[in-house]
């Protein structure tokens, strides 16, 4: 436990933090890869250049400040961030050199003011919230090594097939190397996958999710290929899986990971909403609740520019067609001239609250949503105006986490970059 004079000082920091967290986040990247380029292996280079990693970081220390006197307060967050050190294979030897770079960071970016008082304070507290992220993943190793068919670290599987879902989402069916058995997963969980790119010095891993249901002699992960754009690089991962990688090709995943999953016990309406390849997790949810002949009612709502980069519309229709509790909806908000032929969109243009209102029967539901990030603040945004619960809003970041707490952006693309697709 932390001393009141430990809490007063931490707590006296907060402002500073929202002030100078950013800066003190970059500088403490810049020393750590400096000092251990090794775990260069592990983090994302692409949300590294864009200051993804940096901005996550910074608002995971503002929050462990804030609340230093109740860090119950942070324990949702911890988990998620839990899950994601767990899949990327982040151990405990490494927080004392994360503690060692932070509390220098802090003291180069705010010098004299970060007297030795708070350096104290700080160190104090950064021991104690590293002692809850070790033993919560400590936990988590525990328990993805001990399921039935788990394993620690990376596992080879060899990739039994590579299927284009649609003119930039392909998937891969993924089973084991050696042959063992696969451990369970909740709908919703992902994988990490390692790859080590010919030329590339470092290895890059990627989350996905997996985007089949549970129960099945394989893991099925569905890649957005992020092609080049002006004033943005294309995806090194995305790309070397769709050009380089092949049926009977091996690559390294981590066993299952993630909070983002379909709450089984509830048995009230569920509803379903993505934007672009945010459609993986929710795709793997609708085939648990229509193989497990559950008698939810489920709304299932996607969000995509055009027929040509809706990818698995067949296989939702198909399960579907299985449940008569199952109603689907598609958005398109650049249809083609055949797209408007077929009628094969139930709306043009983005979601808005009055068609939402229309074909979702009541707000007292389960609502879980995944895509781009400003796909995902519209939604939230429409959520929150329609008074659903806190409680039943349900949300996966790809990337570092942060906040959907902005306003709404209600020209959001639903085919916009997702980072863990990169």
């Amino acid at each position: 436990m932390l001393s009141k004079q430990t809490i007063d000082i931490i707590k006296s920091t907060v402002p500073v933090l929202e002030v100078h967290g950013t800066t003190i986040t970059k500088r403490f990247y810049q020393l750590l890869f400096t000092a251990h380029p090794e775990l260069l292996h592990m983090f994302n280079h692409a949300n590294q250049t864009k200051g993804r990693q940096q901005t996550a970081l910074a608002n995971a220390v503002y929050a462990a400040a804030l609340h230093i006197d109740k860090l119950e307060m942070i324990l949702p967050a911890v988990k998620q961030i839990a899950h994601k050190h767990r899949s990327l294979g982040v151990k405990a030897e490494h927080y004392p050199i994360v503690g060692q770079m932070l509390l220098t960071a802090i003291k180069e970016v705010l010098g004299d003011a970060a007297t030795e008082e708070i350096l104290g304070a700080w160190a104090e507290a950064y021991g104690i919230i590293a002692n809850v992220f070790i033993e919560t993943e400590a936990e988590m190793y525990k328990q993805a090594e001990q399921q039935n068919g788990g394993w620690a670290d990376y596992r080879a599987f060899r990739v039994a097939r590579k299927v284009q879902e649609s003119e930039v989402i392909t998937s891969f069916y993924l089973v084991p190397e050696d042959g063992g058995a696969l451990p369970a997963f909740e709908p919703g969980q992902y994988v990490s996958v390692k790859v080590h790119i010919p030329g590339e010095t470092y290895t890059h891993i990627r989350q996905y999710s997996l985007s089949g249901g549970p129960g099945k002699s394989y893991y099925r992960i569905s890649v957005k290929r992020e092609d080049e754009f002006p004033n943005r690089p294309g995806g090194k991962v995305s790309r070397y899986l769709h050009e380089q990688i092949n049926q009977a090709d091996v690559l390294w995943l981590s066993a299952p990971a993630g909070h983002f999953t379909l709450d089984r016990m509830d048995t009230r309406p569920v509803v379903l909403i993505s934007g672009g390849v945010g459609l993986t997790p929710l795709v793997s949810m609708l085939s648990t609740l229509t193989e497990s002949h559950s008698d939810r009612p489920v709304t299932f709502i996607h969000a995509a520019q055009n027929a040509s980069v809706h990818a698995l519309r067949t296989e939702v229709e198909e399960l579907a067609s299985r449940a008569s509790q199952v109603s689907l909806y598609w958005c398109y908000d650049k249809p083609t001239e055949d797209d408007r032929a077929a009628q094969a969109f139930h709306k043009e243009g983005y979601i808005d609250l009055p068609w939402l209102q229309d074909v979702v029967p009541t707000k007292d539901a389960s609502f879980y949503f995944c895509g781009p990030e400003p796909f995902m603040r519209m939604v939230f945004g429409l959520l929150k105006e329609w008074g659903v619960a806190p409680e039943d809003i349900h949300y996966e970041f790809f990337g570092p986490s942060g906040s959907l707490e902005a306003a709404p952006e209600t020209t959001a693309q639903p085919q916009e970059t997702a980072a863990a697709q990169g």
